[in-house]
């Protein structure tokens, strides 16, 4: 075997510019012309297995062939995407293994209302940034257009709010009903609900009238309850506002306005401070009542909530008047007793009665929650349509009943844990709310942890059924694990929404 090395020249490399290149060079390139491949191995076509260097241009122009098809392969595949289906979702489909939740329970925060509207509003206050204040201060304005069988401007508000930052639990009282006129309750929604928003809201306060007064001006479906309430009331006292022209109520589905109210709310986003609230409500039905003198202003107020040491926990509800201390009684009575049975709670609730108020709930996973409840102390109130304010006076006057109908409470599992599960309830429809509730808190400390809802509470619940929705429910709002929970009982008749 020849084991000769054959001799290895080497060239001296020379940066190329236009017109290097001579004639010969090109005869010579085009005698051993190839096609242009890029390899790691030698060409078996040349004589000796000799190397052949591509010359300096065709280097360079095979370098940009071939980013050129690199980069017009990605293009074309980046445009394949968007135009596909999938790609406007803007990602795949979640893979099998990510956790979903059952209806009710939400990452971040919810609301429950008995107007799916109002539930939709707070759930939008919720995703722009406000907090649970925001949120039911928002729909309970929105309550206040929608629902005015059963709440208003006209109304009186409680409320009960847990503050999970600071720890604190808050009521939101109602201060003594006073009279505007004969028969005539004083408005206090508007002072009230500002006062909270004031020392706990995020939003704007104009940002939370918003869509009420547009819902007010553009117009509402009349839904379930309010149709209902239409229905046995009659129209006296109602027209035109919630009349057809041929004076029969509007039934479930027609549009109802309300401009002289949107009016108001307008006005009212415009007011400089909380010590104004409800001021050029008061003002205007002064004029309408044709009385001599405006009545002394509103005055709710901030206090702190009741507390009840529970082996569970701490029990918090509102001050009197409210049904609040009647609650608290009640609760120890039967703890000690160990009495009432599951049974006996499920009676106090499916009644066949008017609704005498209107609640809500909002909370969010951290703990936060607000309970708020109001009343005009019968359905549409007085029945007196105030004209130029498209406002629905209430009956609840100086010598009106205490608030039985008013009695939220939150149950903390523990003041010393951070992360202790939460527990709400508030009732709407029913004089007989602190019974209702006291009911099923002992049902649910029964079952023994907090965690088992609201899926083990259904099976407690009465039977479900369209005629008792909307006159007697009872709101839920749970935090455990993270997560925000919200039922109702009767199961589905409070629409919800979260995220």
């Amino acid at each position: 075997m020849d084991t000769t090395t054959e001799a290895v020249l080497y060239h001296k490399l020379q940066l190329w510019e236009p017109g290097m290149e001579s004639e010969e060079e090109e005869e010579e390139e085009e005698e051993t012309a190839e096609p242009l491949v890029l390899s790691l191995r030698r060409s078996r076509s040349t004589p000796g297995n000799k190397v052949v260097w591509l010359p300096g241009a065709w280097a360079r122009l095979l370098a940009s062939l071939l980013l050129l098809a690199v980069s017009s392969s990605l293009a074309l595949k980046q445009l394949h995407r968007r135009d596909s289906p999938k790609g406007n979702l803007g990602s795949a489909a979640p893979p099998a293994s990510r956790h979903s939740h059952h209806p009710g329970v939400y990452h971040h925060g919810a609301i429950i209302s008995p107007a799916a509207t109002c539930s939709q509003l707070g759930q939008e206050l919720l995703v722009a940034g406000g907090n649970v204040v925001d949120a039911g201060v928002g729909a309970a304005l929105c309550l206040a257009v929608v629902h005015p069988h059963a709440t208003g401007l006209g109304a009186t508000f409680w409320g009960l709010f847990y503050n999970s930052s600071s720890g604190n639990s808050t009521a939101l009282t109602a201060g003594p009903a006073q009279t505007l006129a004969p028969g005539l309750g004083l408005p206090a929604a508007l002072p009230a609900l500002r006062l909270l928003h004031t020392h706990f809201g995020r939003l704007p306060w104009p940002h939370l009238l918003a869509k009420p007064a547009m819902l007010a001006q553009k117009g509402f479906e009349v839904d379930v309850p309010l149709a209902r309430a239409l229905a046995a009331q009659g129209t006296k006292g109602l027209c035109p506002l919630f009349c057809h022209t041929n004076g029969t109520p509007l039934g479930l589905g027609a549009q109802a306005t309300n401009p002289k109210l949107a009016a108001v709310l307008h006005q009212e986003a415009l007011a400089s401070g909380s010590d104004l609230a409800g001021d050029a409500l008061l003002r205007l039905l002064v004029r309408d009542l044709g009385l001599e003198e405006a009545p002394a202003r509103p005055t709710p107020s901030l206090e702190p909530a009741l507390q009840l040491p529970m082996p569970q926990g701490v029990l918090f509800t509102t001050p009197g008047p409210s049904a609040g201390p009647e609650l608290l009684e009640l609760l120890e009575s039967a703890l000690h007793s160990r009495t009432p049975s599951a049974t006996s709670c499920l009676s106090l609730l499916p009644t066949a009665m008017t609704s005498v108020n209107s609640a809500l709930a909002t909370v969010d996973s951290s703990g936060s929650m607000l309970l708020l409840t109001s009343s005009i102390n019968s359905s549409f109130g007085s029945g007196h349509l105030s004209p130029s304010t498209g406002v629905l006076l209430s009956n609840l006057v100086a010598r009106s009943a205490p608030s039985a109908w008013a009695c939220p409470l939150i149950l903390r599992g523990s003041l010393d844990d951070t992360e202790a599960d939460m527990l709400g309830l508030v009732a709407s429809g029913t004089s007989r709310g602190a019974k209702a509730m006291t009911c099923t808190l002992l049902n649910h400390l029964a079952a023994s942890q907090i965690q088992q809802q609201p899926q083990h509470q259904a099976q407690q619940r009465p039977t479900e059924s369209p005629e008792v929705c909307g006159q007697e429910n009872l709101l839920q709002v749970v935090v455990h694990a993270e997560h925000a929970h919200v039922s109702s009982i009767p199961r589905g008749c409070c629409p919800f929404q979260g995220y």
